[in-house]
């Protein structure tokens, strides 16, 4: 693929949306659309457990169509919340019982936590299903935003927003796999430094599948 996948020109932008456009679409009647699968901390930690009942949640994959290149929106979560606290992350939680599908919880979740709002978002369709150590079962959708857009951070729950460029994310060189000990347990995760910020967990893993679709990893 070429190196559009960066985003260098506005050409290359709008071939890299129009692939992503083909190759998430989802269609049960023909085998060449994207499939999503299972996936999670589990495949890198086969002795980890999880919770045997799982709590569903969606977040949405934000790729903001700049004029010469294509970022990710990411979310760095406060200090104080519970689960995954400070780390960086997608927009995203619990799928309640009113949305009618993990696309509009995402939807909605993004639009409370950073106040982005749907009207900016053309939804591209889904990676795999990500099972993290500590009980979801997350559902990423991936979406197109257009510029102009306001944000407005929920600062109960977002300590901060920013952009990655998708360049970065597509680095040859990456993701690093690293390990470190979490709630003293040694567990091996993915990772993608960026400038002084290390995204890794399931964020990590949800890029990883996100390269592989656009063809720069091969399946693992």
């Amino acid at each position: 693929m070429d190196n559009a996948m960066g985003g260098t020109t506005r050409g290359a932008v709008g071939r890299t949306i129009a692939e992503l456009r083909k190759l998430l679409r989802h269609d049960e009647e023909s085998a060449k659309w994207h499939s999503p699968k299972v996936r999670g901390d589990t495949d890198l930690n086969p002795s980890m457990r999880t919770p045997d009942k799982l709590r569903e949640a969606a977040v949405l994959v934000p790729l903001v169509e700049r004029f010469d290149r294509i970022t990710i929106i990411f979310t760095r979560r406060t200090a104080h919340l519970a689960t995954h606290a400070g780390q960086i992350s997608f927009p995203g939680g619990h799928i309640e019982p009113e949305d009618a599908n993990p696309e509009a919880a995402a939807l909605r979740e993004t639009e409370e936590e950073i106040g982005l709002s749907r009207v900016h978002v053309e939804l591209l369709g889904r990676l795999d299903t990500y099972i993290t150590r500590t009980g979801f079962r997350v559902t990423p959708v991936v979406g197109v935003v257009r510029p102009p857009f306001h944000l407005t951070p929920d600062p109960h729950e977002v300590a901060e927003v920013f952009e990655v460029p998708l360049a970065v994310i597509l680095d040859p060189a990456l993701p690093r796999r690293e390990s470190r000990a979490v709630l003293g347990i040694p567990r091996v995760f993915y990772s993608f430094p960026y400038r002084s910020d290390t995204i890794w967990g399931a964020t990590a893993g949800m890029l990883v599948n996100l390269r592989e679709v656009l063809g720069v990893l091969p399946k693992w």
